[in-house]
């Protein structure tokens, strides 16, 4: 009887078909720091998939990363995050975020999914000189719960973070999967345009650890 283990994403190989590739270009040599020939073909294929050839694209090594590198740099310092009680940044990246000084503002959700109404609630709260100042909101999609955004919930939350001078930023670890569900009903390119920032997570989707 076959046993399965779905412990985390970093614990497993990569796809035959992988290290195949691996394997035909390894002693090909290419220019450093995103500039080889297959990260720029990668972004020419994204910036088409998302029907934005201005897009800019860059690539890191896993999704903490490119959590702490938006908020890090995104953020002036008496600014905060606005993120579900369950968010990864609140939960599982071992403090990094509050490491540079940035506070979560936390919501409690049933579904892990953040409306306009919970964001304005900490807003409202925030009015204080001698408090941080909410700027950036973050959401999962899907959720760490599993849930994913309706097009109408993006699209409200979009609109309501403009309104209030927010910037949304979309962690995609599980992106894939929340495109590909049954309940889906955005395209890449639809969510591209909805959100501020987001990134594409990689090995949840066959990428290499």
């Amino acid at each position: 009887m076959n046993q399965y283990s779905f412990k985390n994403d970093y614990s497993e190989g990569a796809h035959p078909n992988i290290l195949q590739a691996l394997n035909q270009t390894n002693l090909n040599q290419e220019e450093g720091y995103g500039e080889d020939n297959y990260s720029l073909e990668a972004v020419k294929i994204l910036r088409k998939k998302i029907a934005n050839s201005n897009a800019e694209i860059h690539f890191v090594s896993g999704g903490t990363q490119a959590n702490l590198i938006v908020i890090s740099s995104i953020l002036k310092p008496y600014e905060s995050v606005i993120s579900a009680n369950t968010g990864h940044i609140a939960v599982h990246e071992a403090g990094s975020i509050e490491a540079t000084g940035h506070k979560i503002n936390t919501i409690k959700t049933k579904d892990g999914k953040l409306t306009p109404q919970d964001i304005k609630s900490v807003i409202d709260f925030h009015q204080d000189e001698h408090m941080v100042k909410p700027r950036l909101v973050f959401i999962s999609n899907s959720t760490e719960i599993g849930s994913i955004y309706k097009k109408k919930e993006l699209e409200e939350l979009s609109s309501f973070c403009k309104k209030n001078g927010l910037f949304l930023y979309l962690d995609g670890a599980r992106l894939g999967s929340a495109l590909t569900s049954q309940e889906n009903d955005l395209t890449l390119s639809e969510l591209s345009k909805l959100v501020d920032i987001f990134y594409i997570g990689g090995t949840k989707n066959g990428a290499l650890p």
